[in-house]
């Protein structure tokens, strides 16, 4: 099981599909692990080399002292791409992760191609909801808030008719530790990256859940508007539409990282 351990952090992580593929970079939302990812694995690996990894404080990765910050989650990735011997990848990051990812593209912009931000928000506030919810998982644990969790990730109709697929995710919740969720939730808390966006120049995709009441469309339509050049695309999911919505989620991912350079580039604000 491979591992990079870094003076700060001990990262999992797994690198899977052939060698001469295109290199994509996958990162997990808050409260999840790299099996986030396994809707999308089957199709992906047709196409792509995929990276997927533990954020610190979540699955196999060690837990550090927080409270941690986007810096450090996108030093974790760069340090990974760097262990790798990875110069240049796509990334795609849903939530906490494409936090991370604006980070990166701002950052370090000769590392990211093409960007994928999924059911994120370059401010996803207010920081009282944050310390809110910082408070109630160091007096009660992360499993009580766990299906308020649930709810806002998946519509009703999904939670009642999918219910393997969302016990699936409840169970990546349940393992999460205490304590790399609060410290993530800070990281959360603390970025606002709205003044930044107009710098990042990958060519880059928003894909946003039309009821998602975590990041909702709103959201994702001021990070395509203020991205140049940014796409926009809203499928009919709450907030972890990778699941909801994992077929037209892959495919709507795929065919952006696969169009050619210049179709990418000239793709309207909101196609």
């Amino acid at each position: 099981m491979p591992f990079l351990d870094t003076a700060q952090v001990r990262l999992h992580y797994r690198l899977e599909g052939r060698e001469d593929a295109p290199l994509l970079m996958l990162s997990n939302s808050l409260g999840t692990n790299l099996d986030m990812w396994e809707p999308q694995m089957p199709a992906l690996l047709t196409h792509f080399r995929v990276l997927r990894y533990d954020a610190r404080g979540h699955g196999q990765s060690s837990v550090p002292d927080g409270p941690y910050s986007i810096a450090q989650l996108g030093g974790d990735a760069i340090a990974l791409l760097d262990h790798l011997g990875l110069a240049r990848v796509h990334f795609c990051g849903l939530s906490m992760g494409g936090m991370c990812g604006m980070w990166l593209a701002l950052n370090h912009a000769s590392r990211i191609d093409r960007l994928v931000l999924c059911n994120t928000a370059a401010r996803i506030g207010p920081p009282e909801m944050w310390n809110v919810r910082i408070e109630a998982v160091q007096d009660q644990g992360l499993a009580e808030i766990v299906p308020a969790v649930l709810d806002r990730w998946f519509t009703r109709d999904f939670r009642h008719g999918a219910t393997a697929q969302v016990e699936l995710v409840r169970s990546m919740l349940l393992t999460t530790t205490d304590a790399g969720y609060i410290a993530s939730c800070a990281a959360v808390r603390d970025m606002d990256q709205r003044n930044q966006l107009g710098a990042i120049f990958a060519p880059t995709l928003v894909l946003s859940g039309r009821q998602d009441m975590a990041t909702p469309p709103a959201d994702g339509h001021f990070l395509a508007d203020h991205i140049p050049g940014a796409r926009y695309v809203e499928l009919n999911a709450a907030h972890l539409s990778n699941w909801e919505m994992a077929q037209a989620f892959t495919t709507h991912v795929s065919d952006f990282l696969l169009k050619p350079a210049t179709a990418t580039q000239e793709s309207s604000n909101h196609g």
